[in-house]
């Protein structure tokens, strides 16, 4: 649990921390604010729950850990690190008055429109980000939906750490 709690907190706090430091400084149309950059960010941070594993893997277990119980660790990790990501992002949403959803919807029509979408298209486009706005207004459809950004990629990492940590030559506990 101490391993989970550890690396989850610092997975989670390292990625909101550079997602909000560059929607605050870069805006929202940045790159900072791209959904490309905010995955990787999510695996590079979630990096540490191969650091976590092996950590827990060389620590208490002497340098050798089965698949189970280190995807088990890595999971644990990776939950940490989804609830951290989503507590500070709420808080964030109540910060900022809940305005995320009105400039991410603003920013979509003004791309659409430079690209050249009018009329019925872009009414078609705008009314589905309505229903979308409606539905993200609901802290009971938001927060699972925040969860589920980051979970997926932390399961990723976990499922890869675990099947590489069992093997006690990778990078073996320093004696």
């Amino acid at each position: 649990m101490k391993y989970a709690l550890t690396y989850g907190l610092l997975s989670g706090l390292v990625i909101i921390g550079v997602l909000l430091t560059g929607i605050l400084l870069g805006g929202h149309q940045s790159i900072f604010s791209s959904m490309w950059f905010g995955y990787l960010v999510m695996l590079v941070a979630l990096t540490f729950i191969f650091v976590g594993v092996k950590r827990y893997r060389d620590v208490e277990r002497g340098g050798v850990i089965k698949f189970g119980p280190a995807l088990a660790i890595g999971l644990g990790i990776a939950v940490v690190a989804g609830l951290a990501y989503v507590v500070v992002w709420e808080a964030y949403l109540a910060m900022t008055h809940y305005m995320f959803m009105d400039h991410y919807i603003a920013g979509i029509r003004h791309a659409r429109e430079a690209e050249g979408v009018s009329g019925a298209a872009l009414a078609r486009e705008m009314a589905d980000l309505e229903k979308m706005r409606v539905q993200y207004a609901n802290p009971l459809y938001r927060i699972p939906m925040t969860f589920l950004e980051i979970f997926p990629v932390g399961l990723i990492v976990a499922l890869v750490s675990a099947a590489l940590l069992r093997n006690p030559r990778l990078l073996p506990a320093a004696r």
